[in-house]
């Protein structure tokens, strides 16, 4: 519930600011944001995931040490490399300015933001923290309500009082500082109810923690070149009215993976389980019954951001943006094949298969951006776009063929064969129909709707629901739609 408001509010606030601001002005916004997120990764150097793994191991063995050592691990080397990038930002300004980045403004927003990237880092691991000490009414008021909410209403009063982008750039960075403050006092009372505050030996278990983590930053590195180097790039040769051609309507499109992200908390634990009794049919059957049921769940979206592309692009953003709905298009096709395969990412970490996803991080990530190198310099925002939807395409590709030759997954079950004929007819049919008739968006959009109705019923049987989720057969709206 969580995620979705979330995700919801954050849409609200994704439109209303590529709304309001100009072409050029965004693009230097969603520019600077780039480099912040290419910088959280960094300060981050994957030890997030430290906190998750480790914390709770020392916390259930009683190694307080380790694990306060782990914890001054982590904070240590956020705070020591963020200082480093925020010193080094100010440092070599004139020269960064000169030799990187040609929009000035973009620069300008980027020293107001860089601070975001140590807050952001900040934030993921304190998150982590009130997991491991079972918060989740904490991290829902902080993570879903309080961050989304501080987001809404630095632009209700952007809009409000007609301010310019630095007011949005500093209104983020006053959010994020806020956030990691009531983090804070949350994870102080946390630590002095269990009494961890009055240990005296500590024990930094630096060699374990980075034997797990650095090799799976190739990981981080793949989606940060990815989201990051196709908006420094368009900056670079195309200017800031590319990136804000790109950025505006990838968020949009990134909503093809809402469904898969949230299966990932019910798949995992479950694969690993059935993993650990070497029950490899059972492990085949949840993979393509999970990718089946991510597949048609997540249709709706797909159908409205690729059959429908333009007419979305041109309601939600306006007619400055009606060129991105081909952008769009590409976009969303890439991400909904990504959720359409299923948890092959986390199949393949399961079953140990690390070096494997060390290889193909590290390929698909030079792929990406000599693609971007090719692509971007000729055709702009549509080339990085083409580079996108290609490095996914290949991406997933690779990541099904390790499950074929290394887990015994079957690189296609044939039995759901209907289900994606299904939801290829439907995609494509609609997107014949608006070409030929160009259908008003609210006609559109009732089509879509049918459609998608129409797919979950065709595959009523192949997705067994009353198996997979036999909680939706008690809502009587949505029982009648799947049938009994």
């Amino acid at each position: 519930m969580g995620r979705f408001l979330s995700k919801g509010v954050n849409f609200v606030v994704q439109v209303l600011v590529v709304r309001y601001l100009t072409k050029s002005d965004y693009g230097a916004f969603a520019y600077a944001l780039s480099i912040v997120t290419l910088g959280e990764t960094i300060v981050t150097f994957g030890l997030d995931r430290a906190v998750t793994r480790f914390v709770p191991i020392y916390h259930e063995r009683g190694e307080h040490d380790k694990m306060l050592g782990t914890l001054l691990m982590v904070m240590g080397t956020i705070v020591t490399l963020g200082l480093a990038l925020i010193l080094a930002l100010y440092g070599f300004q004139h020269q960064i300015a000169r030799s990187f980045i040609n929009d000035e403004l973009a620069f300008t927003l980027l020293l107001t933001m860089i601070f975001l990237s140590p807050i952001r880092a900040f934030d993921t691991v304190l998150t982590g923290l009130l997991a491991v000490f079972s918060s989740p009414r904490a991290i829902f008021f902080r993570k879903y309500v309080l961050g989304p909410g501080l987001k809404l209403g630095i632009v209700v009063l952007l809009i409000a009082r007609r301010s310019d982008v630095s007011f949005l750039a500093e209104g983020y960075v006053v959010a994020g500082v806020l956030g990691i403050a009531t983090y804070a006092l949350i994870l102080w009372r946390l630590l002095k109810r269990e009494g961890l505050l009055q240990l005296r030996n500590v024990t930094i278990p630096a060699l374990e923690v980075l034997t797990f983590t650095v090799p799976l930053l190739t990981s981080d590195l793949v989606y940060t070149v990815m989201n990051t180097v196709d908006a420094v790039l368009l900056e670079r040769f195309q200017g800031t009215v590319d990136v804000a051609a790109l950025r505006a309507v990838q968020p949009t499109a990134k909503l093809n993976q809402l469904v898969l992200s949230s299966f990932a908390l019910l798949f995992t634990p479950l694969a690993a389980r059935l993993f650990a009794r070497e029950d490899r049919e059972a492990v085949n059957d949840l993979y393509w019954q999970n990718a089946a049921w991510t597949a048609v769940a997540s249709f709706p979206v797909f159908v409205l951001t690729f059959s429908l592309a333009k007419p979305i692009t041109v309601l939600l953003y306006g007619t400055r943006y009606e060129e991105s709905a081909i952008i769009l298009a590409l976009l969303s096709s890439g991400y909904y094949f990504n959720a359409a395969l299923g948890q092959n990412g986390l199949t393949l970490k399961v079953y140990g298969k690390v070096r494997y996803v060390v290889f193909i991080n590290v390929f698909v990530a030079v792929l990406n951006l000599a693609l971007n190198l090719l692509l971007i310099p000729r055709y702009g925002a549509l080339g990085a776009a083409v580079g996108t939807f290609t490095t996914m395409v290949i991406f997933n590709l690779l990541k099904q063929a390790g499950l074929a030759m290394g887990t015994g997954i079957r690189l296609w079950e044939p039995r759901y064969m209907r289900v994606y004929l299904s939801i290829v007819a439907g995609a494509v049919g609609l997107l014949f129909l608006q070409w030929l008739a160009n259908l008003p968006a609210y006609v559109s959009i009732g089509l879509a709707g049918v459609i998608s109705v129409l797919i979950v019923r065709l595959n009523r049987t192949t997705l067994r629901v009353g198996e997979m989720f036999p909680e939706l057969l008690r809502i009587p709206f949505v029982r009648h739609i799947i049938g009994a």
